[in-house]
């Protein structure tokens, strides 16, 4: 019998925050506030529409309580992710540099945005605020989708190969994301969202972490 060891895994972390009805009602309330073109993001770089609003980039480093609760979650876990991951020595973790980005996303009907990944950062993380109320025949309305990046091991499928389970598989992988949820995951790999189709709004965060002594 043959020895089986899986050669190159991907990391992925999930979370969820205790508070999220308290502190999604916050965020929901502020972000809807916020939704206009002096806050929008002047120059993306990702396909979308018109029905996705892309705030700036600069989303944690607003003064309201709220997002000041949000960003200690997000970025705690963040280092704990990280500090997991690399074996970092407790003083090393200390005089870490975080430099970030972070922006929010209103989504709404038939609201989508294309493939893309994160460049200049090593970490990136989506919290979802309001998940919407999608149709009920929309299983897979806005549907975070993460490409295989092993997209070459799909050249050739046949009865050898095309039932591989976890981590060996090669399909694409995807989340429908509920209130107070956080997925963080490497910045290169390629994602998108699916279309949203549904009623109100799906609002997410979206943040980059790039790490330096």
């Amino acid at each position: 019998m043959p020895t089986i060891q899986p050669m190159f895994p991907l990391p992925f972390a999930f979370d969820e925050y205790p508070e999220r009805v308290r502190l999604n009602a916050a965020l929901r309330a502020l972000f809807l506030a916020h939704d206009s073109d002096a806050d929008r993001n002047p120059t993306p770089y990702t396909e979308r529409n018109s029905a996705l609003f892309e705030s700036r980039f600069d989303l944690f480093g607003w003064p309201q309580p709220e997002v000041a609760e949000l960003r200690e979650f997000c970025l705690s876990r963040t280092l704990q992710l990280v500090q997991q991951l690399n074996g970092h020595s407790p003083d090393v973790m200390r005089r870490l540099r975080v430099n970030v980005e972070s922006w929010f996303h209103i989504t709404r009907r038939n609201g989508w945005f294309g493939a893309h990944n994160h460049p200049n950062a090593s970490w990136s993380g989506v919290y979802c605020v309001d998940a919407g109320r999608p149709d009920a025949d929309a299983a897979d309305s806005g549907k975070l989708t993460f490409l295989n990046p092993n997209a070459v091991a799909a050249m050739h499928t046949d009865m050898g190969n095309d039932s591989l389970r976890p981590p060996f598989n090669v399909q694409h992988v995807g989340y429908i994301l509920q209130p107070g949820q956080l997925v963080l995951f490497p910045s290169w790999l390629l994602h998108h969202v699916t279309p949203f189709v549904g009623e109100g709004e799906r609002i997410t965060v979206a943040f980059n972490c790039a790490f330096a002594l």
